[in-house]
């Protein structure tokens, strides 16, 4: 026998018994095959016809015999991976046990059941009492918004309009600058900027207000001269309303002619080219105060003569009309030159609702138009009526305004006689005309068109003229409400306002703002119904779901707010950014989030469609949730319970998940014992939460929340506004968790005991207090991140609980569960394990807490490599498989995952962290298969994908598949229709805006709103052990799978020498498009 034969068939390996010479066979087959498969062609084929005769009989006798080689050299004894998972596990259980405190912190919530009482959760309680506490909080800022009007209504009333008025203001552009002289500039000077903690710690001015006038207007004309100055009464206003709600965020005032005052005064920040291109008429919130809903077809003239200019110039004028409609409004486009065609097929004949979606679709079809053949304006108004008509007779639409909008650069035919048939002697329809050109030999025909029709003719030369002629139908529209003097106040859907002060904490703040319309009071224009403006104020939604305790909705439980149109104001699961490069960016629809897309268990829209309503009720839902970034998957029962916020149009949602979410224990200790422990260095509270209001006192904004509970209990600040029932609850969780600071001290200065790689023990309660010790020094911690102030995954914030807390209460109490951190948290090569800390009072059991300990992947690594390892004097005598068996063997892979698939350890490091069926996507079919592992498919309808010009994708099912490029071609065409506006002919060659032109070429690198479908895997407990063989072409492979007791880790020792790849694709949980197909 060759030495290489010897060392394919090692002698310490036990195999199946097989006679002398047929091993020496076997031997001799298995070097042909080998020799074979190299191609260079078996021994036989070379030593002719007659050696290849005389050994047609052996490969015959060896073929049975090689496959039970084959088979029996690499059988693994189940036995022998069965005692490593008992081992390992015995060994991780009394680790994490002893470092974690975890049966000493079981033992003192059991020792005090007795003296506590636990509590079913009544969510139907709880949603009205949440409702009505919104209900006063926005209820405070519609009062302050109805001052505002007032006085400036009064202002206006009593000011005289002066043409040559000369008045200096505080221009927020040119406030604190000075000229190369070291002058103050006009309309600047010194005004006084203090960073302050309620507005984003921004640099703000809380005495004065001041105005900002977009770079088109200019700033000291008539209008805007006598505008501000008529409106310096708010100044006082605005102040006044502060000190009586200081929760008041922002107070402005925007105005007709184009200014904007706002409160508190700040430093207005123009973009790179020095440019504002904000402008306050052009705002959601002024829309819709200045106008009642709407419906709105666009009519757009596409015959030969509008080529060129003109078509670039209608095309701007339809975005611009887009542009002001929002929810409650409903459009249509139809397009005519030789004949009348809708720019979308789909919504031939009908009105659809002129959300964010809708509108930016309609942007991108609107960019696909071309001009051909001869202008027939009569059909398409004919076309326009109808679609009207038919809305209005079916109660369809808005139920209000109706207006028809022609864009046109002239009109030659005879069109009274459809007037006559639709809209006259009514005029029930509005038509407003838009000549575009400079050509204006058929302006008297449009001009007739708007005025015999109660609409408003403009001319629309240049793409400049464009923003301020469309904004002329806001006033006639809003003449109605001005002459009837209907002061409606209005809700904005959720947004976040970043061109407004370009400051990265206020442009991630969503917020909604509360407005109202200005309106002349003057008895020589009353009949003319002028609008003055509008006053309003924002409401950040953080603030108002403060009032909403995460305390009483327990681990998985969480409230949000949804508007009458069924989008999302706020929302746990609500992801309104993306990452563009390093930099975080709304996403193009973040606004327009529907309920069904986060709540998208709710298939039949039966809790959508209760919530839009307004009605008050319940229902119960079993959902799939996901945590640690959709990673994991959890099964929960749900049970909602939702309810009308009156005086807004908003509805109110709370989520109770039944099982442990059912009840809460409630514990009394006195304030002196509480506050002993309170104090401990080593304890911390939920910074997000509001154990004590600090936001009304401007002296106490600068107070932690810890700072704020401790000066209320101690005396210092009696007139703080403090929870009552969860300072009690803390109180009581620091008196019961402070025998865990001199556990886990005594354990650390027994240095002699202590393991290297054990880092951080920690502990949270319900009530939001957390405990933790380091064990290890900053200098030695592979951790550094783990419990720190941006480790946001592991602490409790305003929107969940932390992950290691959420994970635990669904696992049993008094098991840990271990897992690794996601890859892209760079938390470092560490194991985290938890585990659920309970009370049970009679027959109900609630979750006090979670407890766990944090270790380095190296040490639980060297843990397992020294037991998975067989010495060589191991006794083989009754093993059955390859003894003695080594993880440490070329031939032999050795892992630990987790319950989700997710790799602990594996020889290969890098391995760790990710997902098993990236690593061996055979053995991973083969669980999933054999059931051990189950596929769990989620969605994410709030996804976003790589730009693909072949994609019939849509956030929205029920739009066009085109709607997937609107919103890409949208960033582009409205940045290049600014350009246009913003800069002159010299600053066009300009080489940065070429470069910038590259950059939206490359469509690959864009992203847009997509839906996806990701699958996440789950370990079947009920199956403990399996082993099985994968044939693989030439080569089987063999693997044993073992639970690991008392944790929800699984081992697996798997065949390595024969790769299965070429039959088995990894399995990934990369998440796929999904397409529509209309």
């Amino acid at each position: 026998m060759s030495p290489r034969i010897l060392v394919s068939f090692s002698p310490l390996r036990k195999r199946a018994t097989i006679g002398g010479p047929m091993r020496m066979l076997a031997a001799a087959g298995m070097k042909s095959r080998i020799r074979g498969s190299g191609g260079g062609g078996s021994e036989s084929d070379r030593s002719g016809p007659r050696n290849g005769r005389l050994m047609l009989p052996m490969w015959i006798i060896l073929s049975s015999s090689l496959c039970l080689v084959v088979e029996g050299q690499m059988k693994l004894s189940p036995e022998t991976v069965q005692k490593w998972a008992v081992s390992f596990g015995k060994e991780i259980s009394a680790l994490s046990t002893r470092y974690s405190g975890a049966k000493l912190l079981q033992k003192k919530y059991k020792d005090i059941e007795a003296a506590v009482k636990i509590e079913e959760v009544g969510g139907e309680e709880l949603a009205k009492k949440f409702a009505e506490e919104m209900e006063e909080m926005l209820g405070r800022k519609m009062k302050s918004v109805k001052r505002l009007a007032e006085a400036a209504e009064d202002a206006d009333l009593y000011h005289q309009y002066n043409e040559t008025l000369m008045f200096e203001y505080f221009n927020s552009m040119l406030i604190n600058t000075v000229d190369g002289n070291g002058n103050p500039l006009a309309l600047g000077g010194d005004f006084a900027l203090e960073k302050n903690e309620h507005f984003n710690k921004l640099p703000v001015n809380t005495q004065l207000s001041n105005i900002q006038v977009p770079t088109n207007v200019y700033n000291k004309d008539p209008d805007i001269l006598n505008g501000v100055y008529m409106s310096e009464a708010l100044n006082d206003v605005f102040i006044d309303n502060f000190q009586k709600d200081p929760t008041l965020t922002w107070q402005y005032f925007g105005s007709a002619s184009g200014f904007f005052r706002l409160y508190p005064g700040i430093q207005w920040i123009p973009d790179e080219n020095g440019v504002v291109t904000f402008d306050c008429r052009n705002r959601n919130w002024y829309i819709q105060a200045a106008t009642s809903p709407k419906d709105v077809v666009i009519v757009v003239d596409v015959s030969g003569s509008m080529k060129g200019l003109r078509l670039t110039i209608a095309k701007h004028t339809i975005n611009t009309i887009l542009d002001t409609l929002g929810e409650n409004d409903f459009v249509n486009i139809v397009a005519y030159s030789d004949y009348v065609r809708y720019v979308e097929p789909c919504f031939k004949g009908t009105l659809v609702q002129a959300d964010l979606d809708n509108r930016e679709h309609f942007k991108l079809l609107v960019d696909g138009l071309h001009v051909k053949g001869e202008g027939k304006v009569k059909d398409a108004m004919k076309e326009s009526f109808k679609i009207l008509n038919e809305a209005a007779a079916l109660g369809q639409g808005s139920l209000c305004n109706q207006a028809i909008m022609l864009i046109t650069d002239g009109a030659m035919e005879d069109f009274q006689s459809v007037f006559e048939e639709f809209n006259w002697p009514e005029r029930r329809v509005r038509v407003f005309t838009y000549l575009i050109g400079r050509e204006m030999t058929f302006a008297e025909n449009v001009k007739w068109i708007a005025c015999n029709n109660k609409g408003y003719y403009t001319h629309v030369s240049t793409l400049a003229d464009v923003q301020e002629n469309v904004m002329e139908y806001l006033h006639v529209l809003s003449r109605p409400m001005v002459i009837n003097h209907d002061h409606d106040i209005i809700w904005t859907e959720a947004y976040m306002d970043s061109v407004l002060f370009n400051s990265q904490a206020q442009s991630l703040l969503l917020m909604t703002s509360v407005a109202m319309p200005v309106f002349s009071k003057k008895k020589e224009t009353l009949s003319h119904g002028i609008l003055l403006g509008v006053v309003g104020t924002d409401v950040a939604l953080k603030e108002l779901m403060r009032l909403a305790p995460r305390y009483k909705l327990g681990v998985h439980g969480y409230a949000f707010l949804i508007t009458n149109n069924g989008y999302i104001l706020s929302h746990p699961d609500l992801r309104p950014l993306y990452k563009e490069g390093k930099r975080l960016k709304p996403k193009p629809n973040y606004n327009s989030v529907d309920l069904m897309e986060v709540e998208w268990e709710d298939t039949e829209e039966k809790l959508r469609t209760a919530m839009v309503r307004g009605q008050t009720g319940t229902m119960a839902l079993d959902v799939r949730a996901s945590v640690d970034k959709g990673r994991r998957v959890m099964f929960l029962k749900n049970d909602y319970f939702y309810t009308v916020i009156n005086e807004t149009p908003f509805s109110l949602g709370i989520v109770l998940t039944r099982g442990y979410g059912q009840y809460i224990f409630i514990g009394n200790v006195s304030v002196e014992e509480g506050l002993h422990d309170l104090l401990a260095p080593d304890l911390t509270i939920a910074s997000e939460w509001t154990y004590c209001e600090t936001d009304i006192d401007p002296a106490h904004r600068k107070l932690s929340q810890l700072q704020a509970v401790v000066q209320y209990l101690t005396g210092k600040e009696p007139n703080l506004e403090c929870d009552g029932q969860l300072l009690q609850q803390t109180l009581f969780d620091a008196v019961v968790t402070a025998p865990m600071e001199a556990y886990w001290t005594a354990l650390m200065l027994n240095t002699s005991g202590m393991e290297e790689g054990v880092e951080t023990a920690f502990l949270g309660t319900r009530s939001g207090l957390m405990r933790f010790q380091r064990y290890a020094g900053v200098e030695k911690r592979i951790g550094k991140s783990f419990l720190t102030s941006t480790d946001m995954e592991n602490m409790f914030t305003l929107d969940h609980f932390p992950v290691w807390y959420r994970r635990a209460s669904e696992y049993p109490a008094g098991q840990f569960l271990y897992y690794t951190p996601r890859r892209e948290t760079r938390a470092g090569r560490i194991v985290i394990a938890t585990t659920a800390v309970t009370v049970t009072v009679g027959k109900k059991t609630a979750i006090a807490g979670a407890i766990g300990v944090q270790m380095t992947l190296d040490m639980i690594e060297s843990k397992f490599w020294a037991i998975a390892s067989q010495p060589n004097d191991t006794d083989c005598s009754d093993i059955d498989g390859i003894c003695p068996l080594r993880c440490d063997s070329f031939d032999i892979a050795c892992y630990v995952i987790d319950n989700n698939g997710f790799v602990i350890i594996s020889k290969e490091r890098t391995d760790a962290g990710r997902f098993f069926g990236e690593v061996d996507g055979s053995v991973m079919t083969t669980l999933i298969r054999m059931g051990m592992f189950k596929r769990v498919s989620l969605f994410d309808y709030q996804a976003m994908c790589k730009m693909n010009l072949h994609s019939v994708n849509s956030a929205r099912p029920l739009l066009s598949p085109f709607y997937g490029l609107a919103s890409a071609l949208k960033w582009f065409l409205s940045n290049f229709l600014l350009f246009l506006l913003e800069f002159n002919i010299c600053g066009f060659w300009h080489t940065d805006h070429f470069a910038d032109a590259s950059a939206h070429k490359k469509r690959g690198d864009m992203l847009q709103p997509c839906d996806t479908e990701y699958p996440s895997f789950v370990y079947e407990p009920s199956v403990k052990e399996t082993n099985s063989i994968i044939k693989c072409g030439r080569c089987q492979k063999m693997f044993v799978v073992q639970q690991i007791p008392e944790s929800n880790l699984l081992m697996l020792v798997v065949q390595a020498d024969c790769d299965c790849s070429r039959q088995y694709s990894p399995i990934t949980m990369e998440p796929e498009e999904v397409k529509y197909i209309l």
